[in-house]
């Protein structure tokens, strides 16, 4: 296949989330491929300042701050530039339909990606998805709905992202199981009452990767793995038997799927983001990459063991919440979305967040075959019990 050159009409993309870590290797992967790539919408939530400075140097059509609070300033900065500069979340699901975005990245921060994946989806855009918690939340109502519009969706998470690079070309064969790998955090070897005064100082020195606070996090409580787990069900049509998960402290094989003849296939790399990034947005082109490149002859010791689910149970509740599905996931969601930013405030203990998904998951009404609506109640009412509860065991440690 031939590199494309300058001459082709540039890939337009709407980055959901370009002030995070995706979106910003996002941005580094447009620059360096500035001859076919273009940003055509960006958003953020918050971050006013690296998204005025985004905008000036890659100058997209739109611009989207959804905390409305920020609007005036954002406007103000912008102004010189012909660049149109809208608030809120409904702008954001606006743009995503807009005739002039070619494809859709939805780095956006948990729950929040939902709706603007499904307006997109509708709107028949392929969707660069980085964003897992939209396929934890309503992974059956995404699958169907991208189904039905011919949607294409290219999973960025390094994992998912090799499981699709090694199936390549393997679409008609059966998979027997796919196998996701894990770092095993900052954590892996401590038993639970290792854990009981963590710091979130300490939960937040990933050994190998670069990542926003909340996916570091989960990533260190194994959840990240659990929704990956989930993610990976909907993406590659598996059943739970299929999906294992093996801890793999070097982190260069990112995945690996076993076929029915027993056949293995691996895609290694260094972890670099950047790599998976690239692969979605350009699919089905390898282009080049200015990214370091992984020396085999280095790789002396790869190691593989199971994960500790009595230490880390959080991942054993993402299995349960897949096995018992309706809304069940969501719930799992929306809890530890809570709990990760309770944590972060020093209002709950490490171990306490799972205790508080396990409250959530057995006190929330159980939906079997949830609509739309019904996630979006779940979502809600998780949220304010998952609340209520943090308050009762702040008081408690107080």
């Amino acid at each position: 296949m031939k590199y494309p050159t300058a001459t082709v009409n540039k890939k337009r993309v709407a980055i959901l989330g370009s002030t995070g870590s995706i979106g910003t290797q996002a941005l580094q992967v447009i620059r360096e491929h500035n001859t076919i790539l273009e940003v055509e919408v960006l958003t953020a939530n918050n971050n006013v300042d690296l998204l005025i400075k985004q905008a000036v140097e890659f100058k997209p059509n739109v611009v989207i701050i959804a905390n409305e609070f920020y609007y005036d300033q954002v406007q103000s900065a912008l102004s010189a530039f012909d660049i149109k500069v809208y608030s809120g979340q409904k702008a954001i699901e606006w743009a995503v339909q807009m005739d002039t975005v070619d494809i859709v990245l939805t780095a956006m921060m948990g729950y929040s990606g939902l709706i603007p994946t499904i307006k997109a989806i509708e709107a028949g855009k392929p969707i660069a998805l980085a964003n897992k918690e939209t396929l934890v939340v309503a992974g059956d109502l995404i699958t169907q709905l991208a189904k039905e519009k011919g949607v294409n969706i290219y999973p960025v998470d390094s994992e998912h992202s090799a499981i699709f690079q090694c199936l390549v070309g393997e679409f008609h064969n059966p998979i027997e199981k796919i196998i996701l790998t894990a770092s095993g955090g900052p954590f892996r070897g401590k038993k639970r009452e290792d854990l009981i005064n963590i710091t979130k100082e300490q939960a937040l020195k990933h050994p190998n990767w670069e990542m926003g606070a909340k996916i570091t996090i989960d990533s260190a409580s194994l959840m990240n793995k659990g929704l990956e787990v989930i993610e990976a069900k909907w993406l590659f049509n598996l059943k739970p038997q299929q999906i294992e998960v093996w801890v793999h402290p070097q982190s260069i094989v990112h995945s690996m799927v076993q076929f029915a003849d027993g056949s293995v296939k691996a895609q290694l790399g260094l972890p670099d983001m950047k790599l998976p990034i690239q692969y979605a947005l350009m699919y089905p082109s390898r282009i080049p990459s200015s990214s370091p490149r992984l020396d085999i002859k280095s790789c002396s010791n790869l190691d593989f063991e199971l994960p500790d689910l009595e230490t880390f149970k959080n991942l054993g509740l993402a299995y349960e919440a897949l096995n018992s599905g309706g809304n069940m996931a969501c719930i799992l969601n929306a809890a530890n979305e809570i709990a990760v930013s309770s944590f972060l405030e020093d209002r709950i203990g490490f171990l306490q967040m799972t205790e508080l998904i396990e409250f959530c998951m057995g006190n929330i009404s159980f939906i079997k075959n949830p609509v739309l609506e019904d996630y979006i109640q779940t979502d809600t009412e998780t949220r304010i019990i998952a609340k209520e509860k943090i308050n009762t065991l702040f008081l408690q440690k107080n």
